[in-house]
């Protein structure tokens, strides 16, 4: 692996530290600052969602068109001037609006990283998703387990400090990744590695299968991260505790990266898709309605192991299918806007007008458990 695309990894590492920094504990910190309840977390995060999808569409777009590393750029420099905004601008209305400025510069980041380090150099395309896979869960894994204990020795204002330090930081590796490129090495295209991965001649449909999986998953991450703070003071949590304990779910997402990354035999297998979509499916309703923390703990592991495979394979298929990795890259995290949005605003509706958190996640176990059965139509039958 070349010196620029190690670096392009680190890139990635700190990039997913920063943002799961920031937008998982702005929950807590709108909680403690302004009075949130669960619905409207949940409805902030909706806003998110709704936002991810046409901008990671356009995020993709621009990368593909003016250049990764250029989409890159304007995603970095778009979330400093949001976090900076965020510093200054300490009202409800203020914070509503620098979230979405981020949600928006962040979408510019991840579809120009996925194809950067897809491209070039003579790697395998699977090694490089599973070395990308694994890099950003463990900045995520490590983030989530680290900042509520962050947040309590530096106060809520490093919410917006340390994450706008870290973009900084990248900037300076992106420019440095840049002047070695610019002594020989490129980003350039490389031929699909049909021969590799043993591509059958019906692998679309793994795709389209993957496509309607990924973002389900995303409904149901993105309707419990807006209730921890919920759950946990349900379970007599501390901000603190409820970073470690549940960050659980993601270093098993991590595990899973790992195993899926070294042992290939689930490309373009329905069954490992479908039977990780039903344990996900199972262990939600574990994780939003834990009665003890064991129970939590569990949850989160089968949780964490199924949604690993789900996403590796949203983003396997999706690289392994085109040659216009940007726009397929877009595309991958735009669909998972589909599921930011999709999630919250069905669990914000129903804790609307059912206040109970137990009835709330109903109509989402109810969309998870459909998608579960259209998924096994679609292994079954064939169809998209």
């Amino acid at each position: 692996m070349s010196p620029a695309k190690i670096i392009y990894f680190l890139v990635e590492l700190i990039n997913s530290y920063a943002a799961v920094y920031y937008s998982n504990f702005l929950f807590f910190y709108v909680r403690d600052r302004f009075g949130f309840s669960g619905l409207e977390n949940l409805l902030l995060a909706a806003l998110s969602g709704l936002i991810y999808i046409f901008a990671a569409w356009q995020g993709g777009a621009f990368a593909e068109r003016f250049g990764y590393v250029r989409g890159l750029w304007v995603g970095l420099i778009g979330v400093a001037v949001s976090l900076a905004a965020g510093l200054l601008w300490d009202s409800v209305s203020g914070q509503v609006i620098v979230f979405a400025a981020w949600t928006v510069s962040i979408c510019f980041t991840w579809p120009a990283l996925s194809a950067i380090v897809s491209e070039g150099g003579g790697e395998r395309l699977s090694d490089m998703v599973g070395v990308y896979n694994i890099t950003w869960a463990v900045g995520a894994a490590v983030a989530y387990f680290t900042a509520g204990l962050l947040l309590e020795r530096f106060g809520m204002a490093s919410l917006f400090w340390l994450p706008l330090c870290l973009v900084a930081l990248q900037a300076l590796l992106v420019f440095l990744a840049g002047h070695l490129r610019q002594r020989g090495e490129t980003v350039a295209p490389e031929a699909t590695e049909a021969m590799e991965t043993g591509r059958p001649t019906d692998s679309r449909r793994l795709l389209h299968m993957a496509w309607l999986a990924n973002p389900l998953s995303y409904v149901a991450i993105n309707t419990v991260l807006p209730l921890i703070p919920s759950i946990s003071e349900g379970l007599g949590l501390s901000t603190g505790a409820a970073g470690i304990l549940c960050s659980v779910w993601m270093f098993a997402r991590l595990a899973a990266f790992a195993i899926l990354w070294r042992w290939t035999g689930w490309h373009y297998h329905t069954a490992w898709l479908v039977g990780a979509f039903a344990v996900m499916t199972a262990s939600f309703a574990g994780f939003v309605h834990p009665r003890s923390v064991p129970v939590l703990l569990a949850a989160q592991a089968c949780f964490g192991l199924s949604i690993g495979l789900i996403y590796y394979s949203s983003l396997f298929y999706s690289m392994n299918a085109s040659e216009e990795k940007g726009t397929h890259g877009g595309f991958h995290e735009a669909i998972i806007g589909t599921g930011l949005f999709v999630g919250p605003a069905c669990g914000a509706a129903s804790l609307f007008f059912f206040p109970s958190l137990a009835v709330a996640t109903w109509p989402v176990t109810g969309l998870l458990i459909s998608g579960l059965a259209g998924l096994f139509w679609m292994g079954r039958s064939g169809k998209r």
